[in-house]
């Protein structure tokens, strides 16, 4: 009993010191303990001037601006030589009856942009070159058959129209304005996915990626200052729209780096300022107005800058001048290094390339150049590839030369033995779109597009002004009957 007696008072003992402890504790301010709170490091993503942080980047409008501007090109080309169709009078003699049908044509698909409520569109040339026809399929499923107005190889440019009226189009931007990080949208049809719509941002300007053809004896000297972009472009992208965040056109979407064929990382687009320039001379003139500051130049960097005492990496560096040239008659000589094209700042070859490609022959830019390193303004009257500031004008391509074959009429005595009314005979072939289609010496052409050939004018009166496929139907020496069709 006094044990139980015993453990009862400790344990009451306890109980009260315990219990005056917790009193005295809480009693005492300095002793409580504070409640701490850590803030999540979380922000809202908006676009830099937006109006409150609940607007994050919104493409919608954008988009919806743009998309149904852009447009599908389906493009046929020509029949090759192993697509050539012939009827075999051996065949038809023991019932083998009608012509054997040729393989399909061909088919290729691009992307364009509605620039003009009244269907001019803009795309690729690389998209259309050597087409036999040119089919265009609007956003909302119409089509139509497109004409070729002009087209520009040195910037990989042409401009085709439709017959229709109150089509929406996209406004030009001003790709001078675009800033390396700016969100852009690609608006095209990759893989043949109408109205496809992918985001980016604006990679890197002025990009010159060899990709164009550069020929001085075609007289082709290409211009290359691209947009590059990380928004995702496929094939079937070519000639589509690269827009702004404002709907705005900024670019002609045209290539892409890649291993593999397909979209790795990097797209190119051609600056619309040059597109705006290039279609305003095709509608104008028929040929685009190219001026020449009439230079060699390279980019300027450091090992070159010490090599030549130059004390400023800025600029393009002239390495040479063309005599009786543009720049030569300006004062602009070798050594000089050219910094700014009236107002705007060119720092490599590619970005003064542009910025002489938006003016035309005879038009005067104000050069800024340092010699010596000393700041200098120079007048500058660009001229045309002749040396001189005339209109150049689209050259007339002779029927025969293009089809690169001497011809002779065929004789009374070969007509009777073939059993035919009239024929054209191919005497020489050479370089040339007859050869191209397969067509060999000693054809005999007795229609074109199913019109009689009597004689060579009646050919070149055929053909002077043909555009799109054309139809050949012959016989060789051996009764053999062939048909070819390639494009004008």
């Amino acid at each position: 009993m006094k044990n139980i007696l015993g453990v009862f008072a400790i344990a009451s003992i306890g109980g009260l010191t315990s219990l005056g402890l917790n009193r005295l504790l809480n009693n005492d301010s300095s002793l409580q303990t504070s409640q701490i709170t850590y803030q999540s490091p979380i922000k809202y993503v908006k676009l830099p001037g937006s109006a409150s942080p609940e607007i994050a980047i919104d493409f919608t409008t954008a988009a919806a601006s743009s998309v149904h501007s852009v447009v599908n090109i389906k493009t046929t080309y020509p029949l090759e030589t192993q697509n050539q169709y012939i009827y075999d009078p051996f065949r038809d003699f023991f019932g083998y009856r009608g012509q054997r049908q040729p393989q399909q044509a061909p088919i290729s698909t691009g992307s364009g942009v509605i620039i003009t409520q009244d269907g001019f569109i803009v795309t690729n040339n690389h998209v259309v070159e050597g087409a036999d026809k040119i089919e265009i399929t609007l956003n909302d499923k119409r089509s139509y058959t497109a004409e070729l107005i002009g087209k520009d190889p040195a910037t990989d440019l042409a401009l085709l129209k439709i017959k229709e009226d109150a089509l929406p189009f996209v406004s030009y931007g001003n790709s001078d304005d675009v800033k390396v990080g700016e969100w852009v949208l690609a608006v095209g049809n990759p893989f043949n996915l109408n109205s496809t719509v992918t985001a980016g941002i604006i990679s890197a300007k002025g990009r010159n990626i060899n990709i164009l053809e550069n020929d001085a004896t075609k007289g082709q000297f290409p211009i290359e200052s691209f947009l590059q972009t990380d928004a995702a472009v496929n094939p079937g992208n070519s000639g589509g729209a690269l827009v702004n965040a404002r709907g705005e056109l900024v670019g002609i979407n045209s290539a892409i780096a890649s291993n593999t064929g397909s979209y790795t990382g990097y797209s190119f687009a051609i600056p619309v300022n040059i597109a705006r320039k290039v279609v305003a001379d095709l509608l104008e003139f028929g040929e685009v107005q190219r001026a020449f500051i009439g230079v060699s130049i390279e980019d300027l960097d450091g090992k070159l800058a010490k090599e030549k005492s130059i004390s400023e990496i800025k600029g393009v560096y002239v390495k040479g001048v063309v005599d009786a040239g543009a720049a030569d008659e300006a004062g602009i000589r070798e050594g000089d290094v050219i910094t700014k094209v009236d107002e705007t700042f060119v720092n490599n070859v590619p970005e003064l390339q542009e910025q002489i490609s938006r003016y035309r022959p005879g038009n005067k830019v104000n050069v800024t150049l340092k010699r010596n390193n000393q700041e200098k303004v120079l007048a500058v009257i660009l001229k045309n590839k002749n040396g001189n500031t005339e209109v150049v004008t689209k050259p007339k391509v002779e029927v025969i030369s293009t089809l690169g074959a001497s011809f002779e009429q065929i004789s009374k005595e070969d007509m009777k033995k073939l059993n035919i009314e009239n024929g054209l005979r191919v005497t020489k072939m050479g370089a040339g779109k007859l050869l191209n289609a397969g067509i060999k010496e000693g054809f005999i052409i007795t229609n074109v597009d199913k019109k009689k050939i009597t004689s060579l004018d009646d050919l070149k009166i055929l053909l002077e002004n043909k555009k799109g496929g054309v139809l050949i139907e012959g016989l060789y020496q051996n009764g053999m009957r062939a048909y070819y069709g390639f494009g004008m």
